[in-house]
């Protein structure tokens, strides 16, 4: 290896880096505000990436229909508990279940869009909304389940949305036009400008979850319910609306990401499992709670991989999980155990 080659290595890493970043951030914020270890997030990216490629192949992306069953799916359990006695919040439910799979549906199906900026849009109009209908069909029953309940559900979803993805999708991977074709020489190494495009939106993603947890009231009444559920609750804060909040988020941070990666690499159904795993060892080096600590596991797992292919190519998966290993033990020894929220 010479200073070239751990140069082109290096610009590897930092921009798988970047999207392990975005996936850990999203683990991050699910399980900080609902306690849920969220196996699929993956999945977003997938379908996101892969509903782009049907956009810009002409064809109707089968997530439309998916979105529109569990949207259906959600309108039906609101009102079956509010028959119940429940007390819901039909301006949050019209909005999940109504408003945005509309647009979505308007925006596809009537407008068909061609150009890039559309086509972006009404894949986040797709995906998005998908959080929250599944928070609100799956998990939500369960909020007062335990970590280890919450994280069966999780495996048993995944699986679910893996099927369904084949089922949609097919077997065969696709890839979408990039966001910039524009190729750079800096110092001797070739960058692409697809590269400059991940790393430019990940770090505008970061400053814009930053100022909206750091300025905005929304943002603020997030971070309460992630410190203590139960005195959010009591402060009036609508802990359920976090909830739904916070999966939209990650839905959003996962399809975005789907978007920046499938000009670079070829997606399949179940290519979001494996980048979920990556971002979840992320997390855990931020030990699920740390938004900088997790940005930082990121790089350091996106420079291992990258690294990891070049020395020991068979192994780069084993060895990128097996930085979860010696984490684990230095937070066990560093670390008290807590009693489950009652």
């Amino acid at each position: 290896m010479d200073l070239q080659i751990a140069l082109l290595l290096g610009q590897d890493g930092i921009v798988n880096g970047a999207v392990y970043g975005l996936m850990a951030l999203a683990l991050v914020l699910v399980f900080s505000v609902t306690r849920v270890i969220f196996i699929p997030q993956g999945e977003f990216v997938a379908f996101g990436a892969l509903s782009m490629a049907m956009l810009q192949a002409g064809r109707v992306p089968a997530t439309l229909w998916l979105l529109l069953v569990l949207a259906v799916a959600v309108l039906l359990v609101e009102f079956w508990r509010w028959r119940r006695g429940a007390v819901v919040d039909w301006a949050s439910a019209l909005a999940w279940c109504v408003v945005l799979p509309a647009a979505a549906a308007a925006l596809v199906l009537l407008l068909k869009p061609t150009s890039m900026t559309g086509q972006t849009l009404a894949t986040l109009l797709l995906i998005m909304p998908l959080g929250p209908l599944l928070y609100r069909l799956a998990y939500r029953p369960l909020a007062d389940a335990n970590v280890l309940m919450l994280l069966i559900v999780s495996v048993a979803l995944h699986g679910v949305l893996v099927g369904l993805g084949l089922l949609f999708f097919g077997a065969e991977g696709s890839r979408t036009t990039p966001f910039s074709e524009a190729r750079f020489d800096i110092g001797g190494i070739p960058v692409s400008g697809q590269s400059l495009v991940v790393v430019g939106v990940t770090l505008l993603l970061v400053i814009a979850m930053f100022l909206f947890f750091g300025r905005s009231m929304v943002g603020k009444a997030l971070r309460a319910t992630a410190i203590n559920r139960v005195g959010a609750r009591l402060s009036g804060i609508p802990t359920e609306l976090s909830g739904d909040l916070s999966f939209a988020l990650a839905a959003l941070i996962g399809a975005i990401s789907g978007l920046l990666i499938a000009p670079i690499t070829t997606v399949y159904y179940d290519t979001g499992f494996l980048i979920g795993l990556k971002g979840f060892v992320a997390a855990i080096v931020g030990g699920l709670a740390s938004y900088p600590l997790a940005l930082a596991g990121a790089l350091l797992v996106g420079q291992l991989e990258s690294f990891a292919s070049f020395w020991a190519s068979p192994f780069k998966e084993v060895l990128v999980f097996t930085l979860i290993i010696p984490v684990l033990w230095w937070r066990s020894l560093n670390s008290h155990h807590v009693e489950d929220e009652e």
